[in-house]
Formats: structure tokens, C-alpha cells, sequence
């Protein structure tokens, strides 16, 4: 007869309670971050729970494991702020009413603290690109008027990645995207927006025009990444102008910066972005 293998012992009633306490305050420490995302990938999973056979379930659950080891990144410095834009041939308009707008964005965080900006734009066929990072007006103006606009599709999760990559490699503490329409899938532009939440880089999408399929989109961007979403008038400067203005004094002095400037004059744009903005 063989001996029966003995249990493991048990453990002592402390420790299991010390365990569990140390479970319990890892879980209420990650609550605040992954609301959002947790909420977007519950929503995919009943989804894919009701699409049969053919579900995406493996790759649902491949992208809560790569959300998982995503954490926000704390920094401190210069304010830094990318400026997408869709430089198809549609907003031909609006691209050169930007080129003199762009320079109100720097005029107006002059007392609040510095501002780096990253112009990127994307148009034709697959072309989607980025320039250096400049603290001059006049140098964003020259990048800005080096680039024309052409026929293509719409690249915004070309847009998404790239925001990713650069605030994993230093802290980005905006993103504006300026566009027309989307012509992608959404639920690629959401995950790639649940990436940027979990980093912490609210997205500001400001559309031109009444497309309701890009009207869709754009605000679930924004709601993702604890953002914004308005739309502009074609021609309407003015109104472009708040909103930049408004985004580019977030990022160079956060959110209380962005409330002083709401109770301007002026401050029609930063009043928009914190009624909506968590």
C-alpha cells in the first residue's frame, strides 16, 4: 500500500488575511484608470460572445492582456501637444485657414509655462508623417506650409499609434486631431484610444462638418481617452481658434490653467472642453 500524499498545511490565519488586504488595495489602486477601457472591452466581449463562431474572443482577450501591462507615465517639464491633421484633399479650406491660427496657441500659454508642438499630418496614398518637435511659431508655420493636400483616406489610427509611441518615450499631455470623416474601423480607432488612455493623453477631436459616421467616432476617441469632441464650421476661424487655444493652455498649464482662461473673455473654447472633460 502507498502512501497517500499529505495535504499541503494550511495557512495560518494572519497571512491569508495580510494576503487578502494586499489584493484588495492592488484591485481599488487600478480602478480609477482602467474604468474606461475595462467598460470598452466588456462591451467587445459581449459582442463577440453574441457574434458566433467566427468571433474575434482570442484577439479581445489578447488586447486586455497588452492593456494590463500598460501604465501611465508621470513626468515633468515643458508642456507637449500634437497637432493632427487630416491634409486630404476635403480640408484644403480649413488647412489654410490653420496656417494662421497655429500661432495663437503659443500666444496664449505665454503665461502659464512653455509648449512643445509636434505637427502631423496625413494624406494620399498610406503617407501619414511627423515633424520634429519645435517651441518656435514661426518654425511650426514653416512645417506647416511645406505640406499640400491631396486625395486619400482617412489615417487616424496611423495618428493614435504614433501618440502612443511618443508619450511611452517621453510624457505627451495632448493630442488635438482636426478632420472632416472617418473611413476606418472603429473599434481598431477605440483600442488604439484605450492605449492612450491608460497613458494618461486626453484626445481632443474637433470636427469639421456634420458626417454623423465621423461625428460617431470622434466622440468615442474623445470619451475613451477622457478628451473632448466639438465641431467647427467650415470657415468659422473664430471658432477653431478658441478651441486650439483652449487645448494648447491645457496642456502647458493642466486643467487649472484651463479653468482660469474659461473664465476669460475669450475662454468660449476652454468653457466647451471642461463641460465634457472628466
Amino acid at each position: 500500500m502507498t502512501d497517500r500524499p499529505k495535504p499541503p498545511p494550511s495557512m495560518p490565519p494572519d497571512h491569508e488575511q495580510e494576503l487578502r488586504s494586499r489584493r484588495k488595495s492592488f484591485d481599488d489602486s487600478h480602478k480609477t484608470t482602467r474604468g474606461p477601457i475595462d467598460a470598452y472591452a466588456s462591451r467587445q466581449a459581449a459582442s463577440a460572445s453574441n457574434a458566433g463562431p467566427h468571433s474575434n474572443v482570442g484577439k479581445i482577450a489578447d488586447f486586455i492582456a497588452k492593456m494590463k501591462t500598460m501604465t501611465p507615465r508621470q513626468t515633468t517639464g515643458r508642456g507637449r501637444l500634437i497637432f493632427a491633421m487630416d491634409a486630404t484633399m476635403s480640408r484644403q479650406p480649413t488647412w489654410d485657414m490653420a496656417l494662421g491660427l497655429q500661432s495663437d496657441m503659443f500666444q496664449a500659454v505665454r503665461d502659464v509655462g512653455g509648449l512643445d508642438v509636434q505637427l502631423v499630418y496625413f494624406r494620399g496614398a498610406g503617407e501619414c508623417r511627423a515633424s520634429k518637435w519645435v517651441a518656435d511659431p514661426k518654425a511650426l508655420a514653416r512645417l506647416m506650409t511645406t505640406v499640400s493636400c491631396a486625395g486619400g483616406f482617412t489615417q487616424i489610427a496611423k495618428v493614435l499609434s504614433h501618440a502612443r509611441k511618443e508619450t511611452e518615450a517621453r510624457r505627451v499631455d495632448a493630442l488635438i486631431l482636426v478632420g472632416d470623416c472617418m473611413e476606418e474601423h472603429i473599434d481598431e480607432l477605440c483600442g488604439r484610444a484605450g492605449e492612450l488612455a491608460l497613458l494618461g493623453v486626453p484626445v481632443f477631436m474637433f470636427q469639421e462638418g456634420r458626417d454623423l459616421v465621423a461625428e460617431q467616432a470622434f466622440r468615442e476617441i474623445a470619451r475613451l481617452t477622457s478628451g473632448a469632441f466639438c465641431r467647427f464650421d467650415q470657415g468659422a476661424a473664430g471658432q477653431l481658434r478658441e478651441l486650439l487655444r483652449a487645448v494648447a493652455v491645457y496642456a502647458a498649464g493642466g486643467r487649472l490653467a484651463l479653468e482660469n482662461l474659461a473664465m476669460q473673455p475669450s475662454g468660449t473654447g476652454a468653457q466647451l472642453l471642461i463641460k465634457q472633460m472628466k
